[in-house]
């Protein structure tokens, strides 16, 4: 290149550079802040955004973009003139057809020359995750647990802390004072206390298969999920003590030893939650026969045991899997065959439900219950 030809280009760039510059120079003195109307919806809603602008100078602002990102896209909104300390809000929507996690922001004002060569960004760090939970369908009361509280038969597991009474046995280090029959005590002249019968509690655990190998399909495995948090979702409703746990657990990268991965559970939102945020496992994530056992064998008091699973394992695995748990504890196995016609079995030890639409689960819980 000539001397010539490095004064032109040299000129050009100069001529730009002062084109631009008076619209580059300064920062933007906005206030940004986005608002949600919800945290959280099911999936297949939307969510709407607002984004409140304010320009907190003393002089107007020129028309600028402010770039939202939403999940995996990128949403462009108009910024108009501003006065000073003007503000305005501008609305996004934020589509969830599908389970999971979306992130809303941070935002981005871009400010630009006329001619679009040249940029400068400013970026708020305001950032909000949307849960978009699983399609779930209420059950009906109790089925969760299939029994109704102390209406039951006792069961025969006893315990020192109840309304049943059963017995009189001694006294032994570490039992409650209040608990001394002291009538009894003073015949026998030996410490005597009560003992009380467990009453017919419903003590719930959701074991969910998270194996993708499991389904025959993505459809399948969210129907799975949806299966599995309705259950899981209604026992936390009536307060019933459960145990949730699957082959992997949000934010896991590697399984456990045991495959018992358990899900935060205190209320129903924080349930959909885990189950919002939970992925497929991949193929070494123990299967459902060693989750089962390690639930077993945790020695956990329970009286129902659900195993949601997809359509590959076959009954043989199902049934040993139920066979890792004591006779007392009631086992239904939850089989997700996409599309498939609803069916109920009654196979020892356990009960096979086969769901191929989400409608299908609070008919067979009730035929369960009956």
């Amino acid at each position: 290149m000539g001397w010539i030809e490095a004064w032109f280009v040299a000129i050009a760039g100069a001529v730009l550079l002062l084109t631009a510059w008076p619209f580059l120079l300064g920062a933007r003195d906005y206030h940004a802040a986005i608002a949600l109307s919800r945290r959280s919806i099911v999936a297949g809603g939307e969510v709407h955004a607002a984004v409140a602008i304010e320009n907190s100078a003393g002089r107007p602002q020129l028309p600028t973009v402010v770039e939202l990102p939403v999940g995996d896209a990128l949403r462009e909104l108009t910024v108009p003139l501003l006065g000073a300390q003007q503000s305005t809000t501008l609305t996004a929507q934020v589509p969830a057809p599908r389970r999971g996690v979306i992130a809303v922001g941070p935002l981005t004002v871009a400010r630009r020359d006329p001619l679009g060569l040249l940029s400068r960004e400013v970026t708020w760090p305001d950032r909000h995750l949307v849960h978009v939970h699983p399609a779930t369908v209420p059950l009906p009361s109790s089925t969760a647990g299939l029994v109704r509280d102390l209406e039951g038969a006792p069961r025969q597991r006893l315990t020192d802390a109840d309304l049943s009474f059963h017995a009189l046995r001694e006294y032994t280090a570490g039992d409650a004072l209040r608990h001394v029959h002291w009538k009894s005590t003073a015949k026998t002249g030996t410490l005597m206390v009560r003992q009380f019968e467990e009453s017919q509690t419903a003590r719930v655990a959701v074991l969910f298969d998270a194996r993708r190998d499991e389904y025959a399909s993505d459809e399948e495995f969210e129907l799975a999920v949806s299966v599995a948090a309705s259950v899981s979702a209604q026992a936390a409703r009536e307060g019933r003590e459960r145990f949730i746990a699957s082959a992997a657990t949000p934010g896991r990268v590697r399984p456990s030893v045991d495959g018992l991965e358990e899900l935060p559970s205190r209320e129903p939102a924080q349930l959909l939650d885990a189950w919002a945020e939970l992925r497929p496992a991949h193929e070494r994530a123990p299967r459902i026969e060693r989750v089962a056992r390690s639930l077993a064998e945790s020695r956990r008091p329970l009286s129902i045991v659900y195993l949601v699973t997809g359509s590959q394992p076959g009954l043989d695995r199902l049934r040993r899997a139920a066979a890792s748990f004591t006779p007392d504890v009631r086992i239904v196995a939850v089989r997700c065959d996409w599309l498939a016609d609803p069916a109920l079995a009654h196979i020892d030890p356990l009960t096979v439900c086969t769901v191929g639409a989400l409608g299908d689960l609070p008919r067979l819980m009730l035929r369960g219950l009956a």
